[in-house]
Parts: structure tokens; C-alpha cells; sequence
């Protein structure tokens, strides 16, 4: 009994371990999109401060230039998280897959105990069983 209480709390704290997972690669991807956002305004400010929106162009802005750099980093870096996300949903699955099927298990076990004990205190001639020889 207190093996399975103690494989039940280890599998909600391994669901639970996976969940924080989760939201932080959520809460990553949300904060690089905003910073991309962030950068893509910024870069057109500058572009129409300057007068210049080719980034080809040799008078092209170095902010905006660095700028574009650091938000292609950010979108890339955000994709990549993307990938993990996926990844680190499914393992939380498994997870949370594998703390049902212990509560059941403690489940069945406590059921079956109540069942056993039960019949240790049932009357067999209540049941309909006749000890033998009667």
C-alpha cells in the first residue's frame, strides 16, 4: 500500500515537473513573439527616420540591420521552441497517461481489499453458502 502511494506521488510530481515544462516554453515562445513585434516596429521607425527601407542598400540603417538580425534570431529561436512544445506536450501525456493508470491500479487494489473484507465478515448463510456438511 505504501509503494503505491509513494509511485502515485512521484508520477503526479513527474506530470507536475512536465506542466511546468509546458508553460514555460509557452510563456518563452509568447515573450520572443512580443520581442520580434517589438523589433518589427522599431525597424520601420527607423526605416522611415532614415528614408531607407532596403536593407541592400549601402545606406541601409546599422540599428535597423542589428535590429532585423535580433528579430530573425528571436522568430528562429521561437520556432525552434515551437518544436520542443510539441515534444514536451506529448512527454506530458505520457505522464499524466501514467498517473491515471496508477490511481487505478491503487484503486483496484482498494477495491478488492474492501471486497476480502467483506466477505471475512459476511454470515455465509446469509449469502446463500452452506459451510459444508450442513
Amino acid at each position: 500500500m505504501k509503494s503505491r502511494d509513494t509511485l502515485i506521488r512521484l508520477k503526479k510530481f513527474q506530470a507536475d515537473d512536465r506542466r511546468k515544462r509546458v508553460a514555460q516554453i509557452e510563456a518563452m515562445i509568447a515573450e520572443f513573439t512580443r520581442m520580434a513585434g517589438d523589433l518589427d516596429r522599431e525597424i520601420a521607425t527607423e526605416e522611415q527616420r532614415s528614408g531607407n527601407a532596403n536593407p541592400a542598400h549601402f545606406a541601409y540603417s546599422t540599428y535597423a540591420r542589428a535590429a532585423r538580425g535580433r528579430r530573425d534570431n528571436l522568430k528562429n529561436s521561437a520556432d525552434e521552441l515551437r518544436g520542443q512544445l510539441e515534444e514536451a506536450k506529448a512527454r506530458l501525456a505520457e505522464a499524466l497517461e501514467e498517473v491515471a493508470k496508477a490511481q487505478s491500479l491503487d484503486g483496484r487494489d482498494k477495491s478488492e481489499r474492501v471486497i476480502e473484507s467483506m466477505r471475512d465478515r459476511a454470515d455465509p448463510n446469509l449469502i446463500g453458502l452452506r459451510p459444508l456438511g450442513a
